[in-house]
């Protein structure tokens, strides 16, 4: 059987990169006001964005209005997993062997998944279920494996633009589910397992 993911990926990220300037920023304003009014917002600790490439709705207005008692991260390649460096605009970045920026940190100033709070990550695609289509590498199912033991936290929110939806994506075992997914449109949360649709 052939994975349909592959085409996916391409049609989808071809449609987020059609969206026009106005309307991508517009998005990204609006994505933080739902990022922000989560139920299980920390207060307190560290949480993670990323770096917007290749079309990504933005995390920008996110990260600044952050209160002061949170420390905003990017992700950072360590080996087969993520980790995490605190970073504020301004501050160094190196392109990392896929050329996307990441603080220029030494690793032993970085934070595990583990000791995170709150991890918003990018994604290709998503479904009412809340599954998350990636870009196919795995760095956040393997980053975040622990997840399949024990529930949050800390809490990952998928971030996109509502045209990323389709109707339904197929799961792996090795899949690590989000616990929200939020867009310029308003924020999904998953439904419990014996509840459908």
């Amino acid at each position: 059987m052939t994975d349909p993911r592959p085409d996916l990926r391409h049609d989808l990220r071809q449609r987020r990169r059609a969206l026009p300037a106005p309307a991508r920023l517009a998005a990204a304003e609006t994505l933080a006001d739902a990022l922000l009014a989560l139920p299980f917002a920390p207060t307190h600790g560290p949480v993670a964005g990323y770096w917007a490439l290749d079309g990504e709705i933005a995390l920008h207005r996110w990260q600044l209005q952050l209160p002061a008692t949170l420390t905003y991260c990017l992700p950072v390649l360590h080996g087969e997993v993520l980790r995490f460096a605190p970073w504020r605009p301004g501050q160094a970045l190196t392109a990392n062997r896929y050329g996307i920026p990441e603080p220029d940190l030494a690793i032993e100033d970085t934070f595990s998944a583990e000791q995170m709070a709150l991890v918003v990550t990018p994604l290709v695609g998503f479904d009412t279920q809340c599954r998350r289509l990636g870009m196919g590498g795995g760095w956040y199912d393997r980053s975040f494996a622990f997840r399949h033991q024990r529930a949050a936290p800390p809490w990952l929110v998928g971030a996109a633009f509502s045209l990323q939806q389709v109707d339904a994506l197929p799961v792996a075992s090795w899949d690590v589910p989000v616990d929200a997914i939020c867009t310029e449109q308003g924020t999904l949360f998953p439904l419990p397992p014996h509840v459908t649709a």
